[in-house]
């Protein structure tokens, strides 16, 4: 192929060994690409996960004020992550519901409030659940709670739970709990 001065242009050379070799040249390294790519996931689930507990914070949760402890969307978003890559769909695949866990085992009920649901891609059929919970931190405001009314401030605890369904199988959840 030519360009305007008559001179042969590389782009022309489709599939020639030299065309090859500049664009390996350029590309960076399969393990930088799923780095990133791994990263991007992690980023975008946390930005999901974030936009979920802001609408439950108006609706389900009815608190002017939701505290998260530092980097927790950012940790929960990593595992999910790492528990969907092993699915036939990826994250695609799957469908991701939020919970709150409120109340303390032991000293009554523990109840659980749905939150909402993130679908990574809603075109592609779940191919697994996995729960998202939250707990509630019911302890942390004691000394504090004249000066707060109960329904205006939510403090959540840095612990969660993952429980992952797969749905083409029969095989029970199975349950992580991390701190």
């Amino acid at each position: 192929m030519s360009n305007q001065d008559g001179r042969r242009s590389s782009a022309g050379r489709r599939g020639s060994v030299e065309s090859y070799d500049e664009l390996e040249k350029n590309a960076p390294s399969a393990d930088m690409d799923l780095e990133e790519e791994e990263r991007l996931l992690q980023d975008n689930m946390a930005g999901q996960l974030e936009r979920c507990l802001s609408e439950a914070k108006r609706s389900a949760l009815r608190c002017q004020m939701l505290l998260l402890p530092r980097q927790m969307t950012s940790r929960v978003a990593r595992d999910v992550v790492r528990f969907s890559a092993e699915e036939p769909c990826g994250l695609r695949g799957g469908s991701i519901m939020v919970y709150l866990e409120e109340g303390k085992k032991g000293a009554g009920p523990v109840v659980l409030k749905p939150l909402g649901v993130i679908r990574p891609d809603p075109t592609v059929t779940p191919t697994f659940e996995l729960s998202v919970v939250l707990r509630a931190d019911s302890d942390c405001w004691s000394p504090l709670k004249h000066l707060f009314q109960s329904d205006d401030v939510l403090k959540l605890r840095p612990e969660y739970r993952l429980v992952k369904r797969k749905l083409y199988s029969s095989a029970s959840p199975v349950i992580h709990d991390f701190c």
